[in-house]
């Protein structure tokens, strides 16, 4: 059993090169954002941070917001790349309301232009404030903006949901948004 110090340091290095530089260390992920798990810790031994397979497989189960899939040997990361990949979700009707978390000094922006996925592929939208309360307070203060995700879907956009309930959108217009206050 991984202390807690490991587990955020294993979670935060497979973070960065399964969504963000795999070439880093040398990974090439797929189309898909899929990579074999031997492949992955071997590179990783090589690049100066060894990680186990049972290691591995205890930061993937016990990650609270299941950021990590291990499926047929591989791995990938369930969203939030910054680098191309083809998630392959299907396209799915989100509930009426959705909430995005964010910090108060983003809300001029977001005013303006709405929610955009800066430098991801998407949006992300939780399905409840809780979530999304927790997202916000990485940055600061939580702010919880409620998304009609319904009258968006009327609208055209077009939602995914990823693996461990993260829900994904191109873009929410202001218009489609409640602010506190």
């Amino acid at each position: 059993m991984m202390d807690e110090r490991r587990m955020v340091r294993v979670s935060k290095y497979l973070a960065k090169h399964l969504r963000h530089q795999p070439e880093r260390i040398g990974l090439t992920l797929d189309a898909s954002g899929w990579v074999e798990v031997e492949t992955l810790l071997r590179v990783a031994g090589e690049h100066g941070f060894p990680i186990t397979m049972p290691e591995l497989e205890q930061v993937v189960a016990a990650n609270d917001k299941r950021r990590y899939v291990i499926q047929d040997g591989r791995i990938r990361a369930s969203q939030g790349h910054s680098v191309p990949v083809r998630l392959d979700l299907p396209v799915v009707e989100p509930p009426a309301i959705l909430y995005h978390g964010t910090v108060a000094r983003n809300l001029p922006s977001i005013r303006a232009q709405g929610l955009r996925p800066m430098n991801r592929h998407h949006v992300h939208l939780s399905p409840d404030r809780e979530t999304a309360t927790r997202v916000g307070a990485r940055r600061g203060v939580p702010v919880v903006l409620v998304a009609d995700a319904a009258a968006m879907h009327a609208a055209g956009h077009e939602f995914q949901v990823s693996a461990n309930g993260v829900w994904l959108v191109d873009h929410v217009p202001p218009g489609f948004l409640r602010f506190p206050g």
